[in-house]
């Protein structure tokens, strides 16, 4: 079992279009709504391939009558709350290009944060293989939540996998006993202060955050792949080149494939690059099946070249 949890989830809908004109009426060539949030991604991209896992949200209002009809079958624990599950917009365009606009959510009462962490500590005591605490934080929500997340699953001596960003990604990162940060590049160069245009710029910052007491940090690359982060050793992998269509998933499912695979860390980060690139062809939050995962299509480099550039790889 491998349990998420999403403090603010959202109903996602997609809009494609051929290409985004500010000001003008455009015509959408196709529509959908589904349940989103990225540690709901990442149970719906684990379920599909057949892992056991549970999602823990607060969910309410009418938003959260429709979140609730569009999770289906997915295993969750709703947490009540008396604000609006929030709806989020994405608008993607035919070469991929992306435009989200994400509400900011509802606002969680100190009690409702309370009652997320009771139902948070109640999963970790039935000793799930991983805690996945992922996305932005609801108004209202302290932005030590993941910090106190992450002293949960070290009570219960499960892992923590954490995918966020801001201020709760630094606060949970300098409070130390992560198993596994997932930051995309944009996000680990925030967090440190400073841009990181080569691998070993990348490698360099992320042994910062090891430092800290965290075990290893996946970052996300985008089109160039992505590295795998620890105290001693460091690992880069990418695929074949594919036309995106949504980007919006793909780094929840990349870190639904790394958490999928064996306990091989060079397979685990095979795995994450192929689950994404599977999810970037694909609409909306849609996740891959497994039939569309290609792990042999990946390569897998240990110890990458420090002085070459991201944009080069």
């Amino acid at each position: 079992m491998i349990v998420t949890v999403t403090p603010n989830p959202s109903v996602d809908h997609t809009l494609e279009v051929d290409g985004l004109v500010r000001g003008e009426v455009l015509r959408v060539r196709s529509t959908c709504a589904q349940a989103g949030g990225k540690g709901v991604n990442v149970s719906r991209a684990l379920r599909g391939s057949g892992v056991p896992t549970r999602a823990v949200l607060p969910v309410g209002g009418g938003g959260g009558a429709e979140f609730t009809a569009l999770l289906g079958d997915l295993p969750c624990r709703a947490v009540p709350i008396s604000g609006e599950t929030r709806s989020n917009v994405a608008i993607t365009e035919a070469d991929g290009t992306t435009t989200k606009l994400n509400a900011a959510g509802p606002v969680l009462t100190p009690a409702e944060i309370e009652d997320l962490l009771a139902a948070v500590d109640d999963e970790l005591g039935r000793g799930p293989r991983w805690l996945v605490a992922s996305g932005s934080l609801p108004s209202g929500a302290p932005t030590d939540l993941y910090v106190r997340i992450a002293e949960l699953a070290d009570k219960h001596a499960v892992p923590l996998a954490l995918d966020t960003s801001g201020t709760p990604l630094t606060a949970a990162a300098r409070a130390g006993s992560v198993a596994l940060l997932k930051p995309n590049l944009d996000e680990l160069a925030a967090m440190i202060g400073r841009p990181l245009p080569t691998v070993g710029a990348v490698v360099g910052a992320a042994r910062e955050v090891v430092a800290r007491g965290n075990q290893a940090v996946l970052v996300t690359l985008g089109r160039h792949g992505a590295l795998l982060v620890e105290a001693t050793h460091c690992w880069w992998a990418s695929g074949p080149r594919v036309r995106p269509r949504s980007t919006v998933g793909a780094g929840d499912c990349a870190l639904a494939g790394y958490l999928a695979a064996g306990p091989d860390t060079q397979e685990r980060l095979r795995h994450a690059v192929a689950w994404g690139t599977a999810a970037v062809s694909l609409p909306g939050t849609t996740v891959p099946s497994p039939d569309a995962v290609a792990a042999d299509s990946i390569t897998v480099v240990p110890e990458p070249v420090l002085e070459r550039r991201i944009d080069s790889l």
